[in-house]
């Protein structure tokens, strides 16, 4: 099933421009939703907003875009740095899984409330400005982890695009874009709903439904830094 909705993508990609642009805008989409690697991001933003306390929409919104921007930038980087060095895109070896691993496990023990974290949002120290920072920051470790696991959804979208973009490189780079366009909005949308569930929870007086929220993401979180481990 999977694999024929992959198949029909391929076609639609290497068709005219309009339904192209749409298939990849759907190929980056399907990459976060169907991939259990990628799925780690949304428990991961989701916790990571509830951590900054009292934040507007808007805040949510622009946190979440700097986290699925800063995965974006790593991915471009291994790609680039793989394929120069002559290895398979995105293969960073399993060293780089153990780290992300760690820090997948103190992030998520601190959402479940086991440990402190040296910095915190609450203190201020990663609000406002600095707050945005950290999402970027923490985009860039995480998408160290997603190396193979992104090129492998990749390969096919690459492989057309870079043989379009040898006859219209602006065209070839747009369906790129796009690709990355799907792929942030899953991240994005989940950290403002996110943002909406929790002034909600707060508005009707369910204060634990917030721990419980922040718990259920932690123990995402480890699962994920656990799925590292085992494909290392």
């Amino acid at each position: 099933m999977i694999s024929a909705v992959f198949e029909h993508l391929t076609e639609a990609v290497s068709g005219t421009p309009i339904v192209a642009i749409l298939a990849s805008v759907a190929w980056g989409i399907l990459s976060i939703i169907l991939s259990p690697c990628h799925l780690a991001s949304i428990p991961l933003i989701i916790g990571f907003i509830g951590e900054q306390g009292v934040v507007t929409t808007r805040r949510a919104f622009f946190t979440a875009l700097t986290f699925a921007l800063g995965i974006l930038v790593t991915i471009g980087a291994i790609g680039v740095a793989t394929g120069l060095a002559g290895r398979m895109l995105g293969d960073l070896g399993p060293r780089i899984n153990y780290f992300v691993a760690i820090i997948f496990f103190v992030i998520g023990l601190h959402f479940v409330g086991v440990i402190p974290m040296p910095i915190s949002a609450r203190t201020g120290n990663l609000g406002g400005r600095r707050g945005l920072l950290a999402a970027f920051l923490l985009g860039l470790v995480f998408g160290l982890a997603l190396g193979p696991c992104t090129f492998a959804y990749m390969a096919p979208m690459l492989g057309i695009t870079l043989s379009v973009a040898r006859t219209n490189m602006a065209y070839g780079i747009g369906l790129l874009v796009a690709y990355g366009i799907g792929h942030c909005s899953v991240i994005v949308a989940a950290g403002t709903f996110s943002e909406v569930v929790e002034r909600y929870l707060k508005w009707s007086g369910k204060s634990r439904g917030l721990g419980l929220l922040k718990k259920i993401c932690g123990i995402l979180v480890i699962l994920g830094g656990v799925y590292l481990l085992w494909t290392a």
